[in-house]
């Protein structure tokens, strides 16, 4: 009814800095929805322990599905149930997103160019179980079962034997479901850019304590954006005499090692970069503070969307011009324990800093094509270097193919301690691996 639709767009309209309980935050999401339809969709994943919707607002130009060439990015907070001010400030970024578009040029171009779905909270049952803010630590910090959410995905290094709970497992499938390249996962209790590996091994050089994947130089960049973007993160103060993060990042596995967490499985099964940011010293802030957490951020969360268009993007077709799902597509040394593989489109996506690169991509059963690109800064442009490949001799849909959830790096490390092999021939090793498997 109409009564109902424009109380939907009046709750829209009146955001104000608020801690947003379950019916509120629900409210505005639907409110914003019917002020905005052609510019958001918004949809549930699945719910909670105690049956909450996990909803997803999806902004962009084309809201409603994957568009080629436009890559998809998430921002994820409140995993943690008592760490909230990533929930809030989630609202107002969709606030100001939606109300400056078509008015402000760089978020019009931002939103045309990318698509942005926005998690308010992946934990809500914990948000309501937490009924005296602390700044410490409450037990709203897990999900009705007392499970840590952030420990609960399977691990790239070791057997995660913990049993995956329903909001786990809805973000699991969203990943499959979406070609996300850039994340953002949400938290409290810091002030720090965190970026992968959370885990390691010797393989991942954990024995000097930093635990380096294979795109450690975009990772770093990554957390510097938003770092140096923030009102006071870059300083590196941290939030005790005892802890300083210079620059305001950190390697996670240098920080404390973490076993099941989002950023190492986003990266490696869900061929996303994410990191994890520490948004506040305090865990569950007074609501007074809100707006000063909001104006801290409002930069950093923006110029962070922006490097979803680093590096490189394109499609792989075979001689009919018929996207191939499944081919994989690197750069020559940084290989992917996973390796990174086209969607159902013939689509990639690698992020990478500006440079000279050796693209590889390979469609099992038949000669690799290597390609040599001259990568330039192009998150001005919103829009990431195309290249295409096209393999003349193929007629055929490759096989779909993915990578078991076992502890791959276990198997690299087997390997590395049998033989002490080049990272050529671990390369070379992970992927025949992968394609055994």
């Amino acid at each position: 009814d109409v009564v109902g639709i424009l109380c939907l767009v009046l709750a829209a309209a009146a955001l104000d800095f608020q801690y947003h309980h379950a019916e509120e935050l629900e409210a505005y999401l639907k409110g914003v929805h019917a002020a905005y339809p052609y510019l958001t969709h918004l949809h549930s994943i699945g719910r909670s322990v105690e049956g909450r919707d996990l909803w997803v607002l999806v902004l962009g130009r084309f809201p409603n599905h994957h568009k080629i060439g436009i890559p998809e990015f998430k921002y994820v907070a409140n995993m943690h149930g008592d760490e909230t001010v990533g929930r809030e400030i989630l609202l107002h970024l969709i606030d100001f997103l939606v109300t400056s578009y078509r008015r402000d040029p760089v978020i019009t171009r931002l939103l045309n160019n990318t698509r942005i779905h926005i998690m308010p909270t992946m934990n809500p049952d914990g948000f309501e179980a937490t009924k005296v803010p602390d700044c410490y630590y409450t037990r709203g910090r897990y999900n009705k079962n007392g499970e840590d959410l952030n420990r609960n995905f399977p691990d790239a290094f070791e057997n995660n034997n913990a049993s995956i709970q329903p909001e786990t497992q809805a973000v699991m499938n969203w990943i499959k479901n979406e070609t996300f390249v850039l994340s953002a996962n949400l938290h409290g209790g810091a002030l720090v850019a965190s970026y992968t590996f959370d885990n390691g091994n010797s393989v991942t050089g954990s024995l000097k304590g930093y635990s380096r994947s294979p795109d450690d130089d975009v990772f770093i960049h990554l957390a510097k954006t938003y770092s140096f973007n923030h009102a006071s993160m870059y300083k590196g103060t941290g939030c005790d005499n005892r802890q300083t993060f210079p620059e305001g990042i950190t390697n996670g596995y240098s920080w404390y090692q973490l076993e099941g967490g989002m950023q190492d499985y986003n990266y490696v099964w869900g061929q996303c970069f994410e990191i994890t940011l520490e948004l506040s010293c305090c865990k569950y802030p007074p609501a007074d503070q809100l707006e000063k957490f909001w104006r801290d951020n409002k930069v950093a969360l923006i110029e962070y969307i922006k490097q979803v268009h680093l590096g490189v993007k394109g499609q792989v077709t075979d001689k009919n011009g018929n996207p191939i799902p499944n081919a994989i597509v690197e750069a020559k040394g940084r290989p992917h324990v996973c390796p990174y593989r086209t969607n159902e489109h013939g689509e990639y996506f690698l992020l990478l800093l500006p440079g000279t690169y050796v693209i590889n991509a390979t469609v099992p059963g038949f000669k690799s094509m290597l390609t040599t690109v001259e990568i330039p800064d192009n998150t001005g442009n919103f829009s990431a270097l195309k290249h295409d490949f096209s393999f003349s001799e193929v007629s055929i849909r490759s096989m779909a193919a993915s990578c078991l959830k076992t502890p791959l790096y276990q198997e690299l490390e087997r390997a590395s301690a049998a033989v002490k092999p080049t990272l050529h021939i671990l390369a070379l090793m992970t992927v025949i691996l992968v394609i055994f498997k």
